[in-house]
């Protein structure tokens, strides 16, 4: 199994050889090419997939063909339609690649067998996803609360590794504002310096 999964894992909880073991015998290793889908909008998501090498976006295509980023994903993080994943029900969003990129992937059903088995890895994924729900929660809240230069900026101090793996309209549909705009914050950013 993958040493770089692990050592995530750890910082959650703790496994003996044994439950890596059991862990190991429950996980697929798949390679993607840039552009390719892990999950499509209107399939059911099938796996819970941790980054090891490479970039991905999640984003939802409203019926004019807009396309509207919700997440970004890179390595040591987790990719999936959550909603469509827990409840075995058509993906509301896409999950493409930006880059050749390497996943870990749990499929549901071995997932829910390990939660039987090794209750330490039913901990850690709540414990992930309770994580993953607060920042969503506060992403909320700053989209509310802060103006676009100010969600770019906290863009920038929570994700500085992604602003450098992906293009800058990618970075605006994330932020909800245009490409143009974006640009003009970031013109204005350079001069202030």
């Amino acid at each position: 199994m993958n040493k770089q999964l692990l050592a995530y894992i750890s910082n959650y909880v703790n496994l003996n050889e044994e439950e890596k073991e059991i862990l190991s015998s429950k996980l697929n290793h798949r390679r993607y090419l840039k552009g390719q889908f892990v999950v499509q909008h209107g399939d059911i998501c099938k796996y819970e997939s941790f980054v090891l090498s490479g970039s991905l976006k999640t984003f939802y295509l409203d019926n004019n063909g807009q396309e509207h980023i919700v997440a970004f994903s890179i390595e040591n993080w987790w990719t999936a339609d959550l909603g469509s994943f827990i409840a075995q029900s058509p993906a509301d969003y896409n999950v493409q690649c930006l880059e050749n990129t390497e996943l870990i992937q749990f499929s549901y059903n071995n997932l829910q067998e390990l939660y039987k088995e090794l209750p330490k890895i039913e901990r850690f994924f709540r414990i992930i996803i309770e994580k993953a729900y607060v920042a969503s929660q506060k992403r909320i809240i700053n989209n509310f609360s802060l103006t676009a230069k100010g969600r770019y900026l906290k863009f920038r101090e929570q994700y500085p590794q992604i602003e450098q793996r992906v293009p800058q309209y990618m970075i605006a549909s994330y932020l909800g504002i245009t490409k143009e705009f974006l640009s003009t914050i970031r013109s204005q950013l350079i001069f202030q310096q």
